[in-house]
């Protein structure tokens, strides 16, 4: 038989969900091991810029489900038992004060995702953690061996936890539906080259993708297209192929006529420039073979209708999701087989999910660290249930 560990729970990673969901393992008397082969909280630090977005002042739970492309339904019971209040109450035991952005993201009052770490950290500083890298998890009668490359051990219980990048071959055996992951919240490349309006942005953009329409900030890149608007897309396009096409209306309604008749000894390009970045306005009316020094007067309907054109209906081709520069990734474990009040496997007793490990994967803005909270403390308290 495997050594034992001293404790009935195992939680195989030490990120957001398997830390929030160890400190309430503690709180219900439980000596839970971790098991991180990385740094814990690791993947905290980059969130939010740094400042760490770590959650979203919606406090409507069917209003902050619907922030989750994957996830929405299952989150409505998930959210009725730990949702944005219950986050802040959390935050405000361990010590981290918190204030609410104009744009309703909450961030710590320090703007440090190291602060936040810290705390967290020291909230846990009883539990042990094993960095070892955990190789597969093993159904045996009464419990589970968790083996690492050094190492096997016996645990009555075990919560996964380790995130959406992580290979998922060690839940291989347990039986459990995976769906692939792929990117989400990226940055998107496209067919054209675009590389010369890099670093250009155009906020307020209309962006009209299949059936579907969004409102946001652009921002362009070397390869494509980057932004909050762009990040949303891609995470409602997760799974589509490509390529697709999306359609950007930068102007609204704009009567250009009149626009043109009031101004006519304005230049198209500095005329342009009023509504959207002069760089963009060079740049469509080069690749509509436009003389940007034209007179609003010497615009004929014909020439009218091209600059338009360019302004409502910009297309452009996506192929693919720009490598290596997502936030979270589609995919994981099947909601389907996982009970979303204890957040239980249905098909292993004893087997319990939190995190991005889960099927389940929100916009930016605080969401998917709102995931990982609350599905933690779903798995602590199930898990602690004996």
């Amino acid at each position: 038989m495997a050594p034992v560990l001293k404790s009935k729970i195992a939680i195989v990673g030490g990120g957001p969900a398997g830390c929030i969901c160890a400190y309430f393992l503690r709180q219900k008397g439980f000596q839970p091991v971790i098991f991180e082969k990385n740094s814990p909280l690791k993947t905290l630090l980059p969130t939010g810029g740094g400042r760490c977005n770590l959650a979203h002042a919606e406090f409507d739970l069917r209003e902050l489900a619907a922030n989750y492309p994957r996830g929405e339904k299952f989150l409505y019971s998930v959210f009725s038992k730990f949702s944005t209040a219950e986050t802040l109450e959390f935050f405000e035991k361990i010590g981290v004060k918190t204030y609410v952005q104009d744009d309703f993201r909450i961030f710590p009052v320090s703007d440090s995702a190291s602060d936040v770490r810290r705390m967290i950290l020291e909230a846990i500083s009883g539990v042990r953690i094993c960095r070892e890298n955990v190789c597969a998890i093993k159904v045996l009668q009464g419990g589970f061996e968790v083996r690492s490359e050094s190492c096997a051990y016996f645990f009555d219980k075990v919560v996964v936890a380790i995130g959406g990048h992580s290979a998922f071959e060690i839940l291989k055996g347990l039986g459990h539906t995976i769906l692939p992951p792929v990117p989400a919240l990226c940055a998107l490349k496209t067919k054209e080259n675009l590389s010369e309006l890099a670093g250009v942005s155009i906020q307020y953009a209309r962006a009209q993708f299949g059936k579907k329409s969004l409102c946001g900030d652009l921002l362009f890149t070397h390869h494509g297209v980057s932004g909050p608007l762009i990040y949303k897309i891609s995470s409602l396009m997760a799974r589509e192929s490509f390529p697709y096409k999306i359609s950007f209306d930068f102007v609204g309604e704009i009567e250009l006529q009149e626009i043109l008749n009031s101004n006519p000894h304005k230049s198209i390009k500095n005329l342009l420039a009023e509504f959207v970045p002069k760089s963009f306005v060079q740049y469509i009316l080069r690749v509509s073979a436009i003389d940007e020094n034209l007179k609003a007067s010497q615009i004929n309907g014909k020439v009218r209708d091209k600059i338009l054109k360019s302004l409502t209906a910009f297309e452009i081709t996506v192929i693919s999701a720009s490598k290596g520069g997502e936030v979270v990734t589609c995919g994981g474990v099947s909601l389907d087989e996982v009970n979303s009040k204890t957040m239980q496997s249905k098909l292993v007793k004893d087997l319990f999910f939190c995190g991005e490990v889960l099927d389940i994967d929100g916009f930016c803005g605080g969401f998917n660290l709102q995931n990982c909270w609350s599905t933690g403390f779903l798995a602590a308290q199930g898990a602690g249930n004996e």
